[in-house]
């Protein structure tokens, strides 16, 4: 085996091992989502209305928060031998994780006036309670918890990042089934109840994410308050991480166009592809971990100025995706006739779901395979070109969406997606291969 074959062989399982405690945990949090969805569900309609609205906001919110905060990655692999050079990042990660925590508690805290302006019902806007005002604590709360994930993604101890993500989805489980339908002498609270389970569940994962911080060897010791916020470093992590956030945006946005397009074409279709949606979800949080896991790896890379060995990172990520979606794709298939009744009890929609399902297959592959050239760009500190790419790419997808839908039905409306995908995982992977090609190595700079 040669040098280079060594290298990407390492790369390979390294990012493996480190995608799969992230992956667990999301799929964790997922489930434990559900769980507010089904007792809401069963207690009354409009508490899940209010629960559904409240959600618009903030599933973007705190994607937006999270997208920002992963801009501190590279920094931080790129300083893993440094203390001194860490420990500042560390804090302003912090100040910026707050920062945009509240201008996100700000968002889902204001849902009222939101759905007014949206036009929803007075009746689902009178439930909200105080619910909307916990989850924008919750979004400040997750969002500092974001600016601990990244440091602890980035110096390879995504095992931490699952033991505290997973002990708040229990947490958060617990409460919500004790206090939305309420057990015993607890009272039922309704969806106030799953606010506070979500809350108390978010904070105890960030505190855990904190204290595992001071857990790591180069940090062990080091004073790791936020101390005064540094605006100017705030602003460097915050070049990386912005772009990168608004790609999650437009991609929220896009895909919204595309439920609306195929809301048109009657309501199977649109069921049909609600469902699609959530199996592609839960599928494509593999490629973000597998994206996650490789960054560290392209950012030691950058600073060591070894070009072939930031290219060969990347392919081992894009590697990882293809088995590790493919695999999760292939059982979808061979097993689909079993999964599809757990998602849906209408028998009318089993066999078009069945249809459906090479499609999802063929979107989830090409949706990692784009995004691990994306988090390559963020490997590299440039998220812009990334953003560019994908602002144009799903500008023409949204643009096309309806008349895609209204001409070939749901299977045109995916396989324009597919061809999108495919032409961001290409155009990321050109813009990856040109500025890495630009490299050198790092001089040594003063710490943030």
């Amino acid at each position: 085996m040669t040098a280079a074959s060594r290298l990407h062989s390492n790369a390979f399982a390294r990012i493996a091992l480190t995608a799969l405690p992230l992956y667990l945990t999301m799929v964790a949090a997922s489930a434990g989502a559900l769980v507010d969805s089904a007792m809401l569900g069963r207690r009354a309609t409009s508490s899940l209305a209010a629960f559904a609205v409240t959600i618009a906001v903030y599933s973007p919110a705190t994607a937006t928060a999270t997208g920002v905060l992963r801009g501190v990655m590279p920094f931080i692999a790129q300083s893993e031998d440094d203390p001194d050079r860490m420990v500042p990042l560390v804090r302003n990660g912090m100040w910026l994780g707050f920062t945009v925590g509240v201008l996100g508690a700000l968002a889902v805290g204001g849902i009222s006036v939101i759905g007014q302006a949206a036009g929803i019902p007075e009746q689902t806007l009178n439930h909200l309670g105080a619910f909307p005002l916990l989850l924008g604590i919750s979004v400040i709360s997750t969002s500092i918890g974001a600016s601990a994930t990244s440091v602890l993604v980035s110096l390879d101890h995504g095992k931490l990042v699952m033991r505290a993500g997973l002990v708040g989805t229990a947490i958060a489980v617990v409460l919500s089934v004790t206090l939305i339908g309420g057990i015993g002498p607890v009272p039922s609270l309704g969806l106030d109840g799953a606010g506070i389970a979500m809350l108390t569940s978010s904070l105890v994962t960030t505190t855990r994410m904190q204290l595992a911080l001071r857990r790591v060897p180069v940090l062990a010791g080091a004073p790791l308050s936020p101390g005064r916020p540094d605006f100017a470093a705030m602003l460097r992590l915050a070049r990386v991480g912005i772009p990168l956030a608004g790609t999650v945006l437009i991609k929220f946005v896009v895909l919204g166009v595309l439920t609306f397009a195929a809301a048109r074409l009657g309501t199977q279709q649109a069921a049909v592809h609600g469902v699609s949606e959530t199996l592609v979800n839960l599928i494509y949080t593999l490629a973000v971990a597998i994206g996650q896991a490789t960054v560290p790896i392209v950012a030691g890379a950058v600073r060591d100025g070894d070009i072939p060995q930031t290219r060969r990172s990347v392919a081992a990520g894009a590697g990882v995706v293809v088995c590790g979606i493919g695999a999760l794709g292939v059982l979808l298939l061979v097993f689909g006739h079993s999964i599809i009744p757990l998602l849906s009890g209408d028998t009318s929609l089993r066999q078009s779901l069945q249809d459906q399902l090479p499609l999802i297959c063929a979107v989830v592959i090409t949706d990692g395979l784009q995004a691990i050239a994306g988090f390559g760009m963020l490997g590299l500190k440039r998220t812009l070109p990334s953003l560019v790419s994908t602002a144009v790419i799903f500008g023409v997808l949204c643009l096309s969406a309806v008349p895609a839908a209204d001409t070939g039905g749901l299977a045109a409306l995916w396989t324009a997606l597919i061809c999108a995908n495919l032409l961001q995982a290409g155009t990321k992977a050109l813009l990856f291969h040109r500025i890495s090609g630009r490299l050198t190595p790092l001089e040594p700079s003063p710490a943030l």
